[in-house]
């Protein structure tokens, strides 16, 4: 007499996993690049919360955005084209200067970012537009049937 199983249609219920399995959600490192909408939203999120009217070292800032994201490497060029895109933004909306300053001090390049009631909305409505572009972009991978391109 034979024990032989058919085949079904779907998966069943899934055994535990067998002693000393690694953890599959390892995920390897991301590296930060210029016009990626995840850095940016990473980077506008940590610039919303700077203290105004203060000038911030991009190094400070750089490697507070490295001990926050820890699987991502975030580089002073990088942070500094969302920067210029964040002023460039500012001064299509607002027509001055003043509201993103990035400028090369004693201590390296700071930024400083304006002490106005109008900033928060502002700086929220930039975090969307990346964090659009965001799931845009996931919405994008998801309908291709294959991860590379071509698909």
């Amino acid at each position: 007499m034979s024990d032989a199983r058919t085949a079904t249609i779907g998966l069943g219920p899934l055994r535990p996993a067998p002693d000393g399995l690694p953890d599959p959600h390892i995920a390897p490192p991301t590296i930060a690049e210029a016009g990626d909408p995840f850095t940016t939203l990473r980077v506008i999120d940590l610039l919303a919360r700077l203290e105004r009217a203060t000038p911030n070292r991009l190094a400070d800032i750089v490697d507070r955005l490295n001990a926050t994201y820890l699987d991502w490497l975030f580089s002073a060029p990088v942070v500094v084209d969302v920067a210029l895109q964040l002023q460039a933004n500012w001064m299509a909306d607002y027509r001055n200067s003043s509201g993103i300053v990035l400028d090369d001090g004693p201590l390296g390049l700071t930024l400083t970012i304006e002490d106005s009631s109008r900033v928060d909305p502002w700086i929220v409505r930039q975090a969307q537009r990346a964090a659009s572009a965001c799931t845009e972009r996931l919405a994008e991978f998801s309908r291709r049937d294959r991860p590379t391109s071509g698909g």
